[in-house]
């Protein structure tokens, strides 16, 4: 263990005799001693030695112990370092001076030992927490400085990804729909004129084409949601519910699914278009690995301050550890084969989250699951 360094005290005094007793009595405590008869050499000491502490004399021949005071606290390598006046003056206003021109305590004379010695440990204690305290302003500023400069370049980061999906919206959509409409083109026009492989071939470009936009948009939006601001406003649930199942049309029949509506719904407040897009993932997911045919039922249940809306499905029930990681962008936990890219469930958790909701699941195997989400409601 490194023994710690002795604290180095200097004292000022034109007073042999005081000087004498000061300097027997601070070495007998392990202080480091510099003396100065007056305070030109206390200055000039000062320069090539720094002192933790000074004990200076006030009246002096030549600089007096106020004048020493005030260049030392004008100098930025010294003004730091703590000074407690030594004098005889009983004169409040003397008192005061010192203590106006930066010193940190004052001593009267006759001095008595262990008072100086409380005095020089008290502030020496004080002087080490403020130097620490400035060490971890410093090292604070710096990591704001750090800080600030990440925002910087994440900022960057964000412009260059808005240009990116920029990109994806335009650049690469576009293509896609000429393909889905080609080939859907191709396969009506000329079923009876082409073979069979070649027949398959487009249906394969066709699906692949629809599968590659269905990505793109989720990604969109899943980057869209964190970013666009919405006015939240009371929602009409029948006329959102009436478009979704306009959309899952398809879905309802590739599966033969059947989705139960209930005829009325609580008014919660958020934002339609988001909204809608919860129920279709959620209502999509339902179909894919509900039971065969899948049976969905939906509804709601207001509770105090929020309205819960629910998902039911004939599943055979998730696991534990399936629905820890539902939420999770690009994952599937599922090992029935369908087409899915594991994007619904985090869009629909960021979406709500938006929102001042939360969703979750709960299920069991054998039983089925329960996929919900909670909206605050109408004021």
């Amino acid at each position: 263990m490194t023994q710690q360094q002795p604290s180095i005290i200097l004292i000022v005094d034109d007073i042999m005799e005081n000087v004498n007793t000061l300097f027997n009595f601070l070495d007998s405590h392990n202080f480091e001693v510099l003396v100065a008869r007056d305070g030109k050499t206390a200055l000039e000491i000062v320069e090539y030695e720094r002192p933790h502490l000074i004990l200076l004399d006030v009246m002096m021949p030549g600089i007096d112990g106020f004048e020493t005071c005030k260049r030392l606290k004008a100098n930025a390598e010294t003004q730091d370092i703590p000074i407690i006046f030594m004098t005889a003056l009983t004169d409040t206003l003397d008192k005061v001076k010192g203590l106006q021109l930066g010193a940190v305590d004052y001593i009267t004379k006759p001095i008595q030992q262990e008072e100086v010695l409380a005095r020089i440990n008290t502030h020496l204690t004080i002087h080490n927490l403020q130097q620490q305290l400035l060490a971890k302003n410093t090292e604070l500023e710096t990591k704001n400085a750090e800080l600030a400069q990440k925002n910087v370049e994440l900022e960057a980061k964000n412009v260059e990804l808005d240009a990116f999906s920029h990109t994806v919206a335009h650049d690469l959509k576009n293509p896609l729909t000429h393909l889905i409409s080609m080939s859907d083109l191709l396969m009506a026009e000329f079923s009876s004129d082409i073979n069979p492989q070649a027949y398959q071939c487009l249906q394969y470009i066709f699906t692949s084409s629809k599968k590659m936009i269905g990505i793109i948009n989720a990604l969109l939006l899943l980057a869209s949601v964190s970013k666009q601001t919405v006015t939240m406003k009371p929602l009409d649930m029948n006329s959102i519910i009436a478009r979704v199942q306009q959309r899952l049309t398809t879905w309802q029949k590739q599966y033969q699914g059947e989705i139960i509506v209930p005829k009325k719904w609580p008014v919660v407040v958020g934002y339609a278009p988001w909204l809608e897009e919860v129920w279709v993932n959620y209502l999509t997911n339902g179909l894919k690995y509900g039971g065969q045919p899948p049976r969905l039922e939906i509804g709601a249940t207001p509770n105090q301050n929020t309205v819960r809306f629910w998902v039911r499905d004939n599943g055979s029930g998730l696991t534990q550890e399936s629905m820890a990681k539902l939420f999770t962008p690009f994952t599937r936990v599922h090992k029935t084969v369908v087409e899915g890219h594991g994007l619904g469930l985090s869009i629909v958790q960021r979406i709500v989250k938006r929102l001042g909701g939360e969703v979750g699941v709960e299920s069991q195997l054998g039983t089925g699951s329960v996929f919900y989400f909670t909206l605050k409601k109408e004021s």
